[in-house]
């Protein structure tokens, strides 16, 4: 007994880990892969804004279409800019070798970027960039401070401020007066619009991610599916064998 509870320590200890946000305050996203308007959005904003750096090597263009309820035709007219065919991968033109010299290392591919850092972490993250001269990029970010990467929505999401301290920041937590739809409380702060209020910009972020998140695990409802019925058909499997045993054990006892 003792060794199994060791046993179960040992396999939770990594999970929580996986899940520490090195003692910065995540804002909680719940991915919904049954909302194809949301995954569609996310799609549009995936290809526009990510896919100069990020690639997506291990989804295709077709699949995700389908997936995600998006007629393929109509995805190859308005997300795929280059020479490429609506089965291929989600691949960049930017060689590996010159991205890491221009950013200082390559951006990751961003296929499983979710089941690596966890949803939430992601959505918080993209609505954490603020102004920093300092940066060579001229941005930081309260979950990935000195962060390499430009704030590649600042267009939409405008430039924020960061007014706390490093502690201060760590456990900022803000909200959305729903008055003027403008974010109060917190340590980043607006100071010069973007194309979006903050609304807007939460749910074009939530849709990023939720898209990012069914390309994470693309085959998500078809496992849930399966998984209930091996799940009855466990419980009636159950049935027959108990009774097998029983028929077994009925002249030992």
């Amino acid at each position: 007994m003792k060794k199994f509870f060791i046993a179960i320590i040992m396999v939770l200890v990594p999970m929580v880990a996986s899940a520490s946000s090195g003692g910065v305050h995540l804002d909680s996203m719940d991915a919904d892969p049954t909302n194809h308007a949301s995954l569609q959005r996310g799609m549009k904003t995936f290809v526009n804004h990510c896919m100069g750096c990020h690639s997506a090597n291990y989804q295709r263009f077709d699949r995700a279409a389908n997936d995600i309820g998006m007629p393929v035709e109509l995805m190859a007219e308005n997300l795929i800019f280059g020479d490429q065919k609506s089965g291929e991968q989600m691949t960049i033109a930017m060689p590996q070798v010159d991205a890491a010299k221009w950013f200082g290392t390559a951006p990751p591919d961003l296929t499983l970027e979710t089941r690596l850092r966890g949803e939430d972490w992601i959505y918080t993250y993209l609505r954490s960039f603020y102004k920093d001269p300092a940066r060579p990029w001229g941005v930081n970010n309260t979950v990935f401070p000195d962060v390499g990467m430009p704030n590649v929505l600042e267009g939409l999401q405008g430039v924020q401020m960061n007014h706390c301290s490093p502690e201060e920041l760590a456990h900022q937590k803000s909200e959305i007066d729903p008055l003027t739809g403008l974010q109060i409380g917190g340590c980043l702060t607006i100071s010069e619009k973007g194309s979006q209020s903050v609304e807007e910009f939460d749910k074009t972020v939530y849709d990023l991610v939720n898209f990012m998140s069914y390309m994470g695990n693309p085959v998500k409802l078809e496992s849930q599916a399966i998984g209930f019925k091996v799940l009855i058909f466990l419980a009636i499997f159950f049935v027959f064998a108990f009774l097998l045993k029983k028929e077994y054990w009925k002249d030992v006892h």
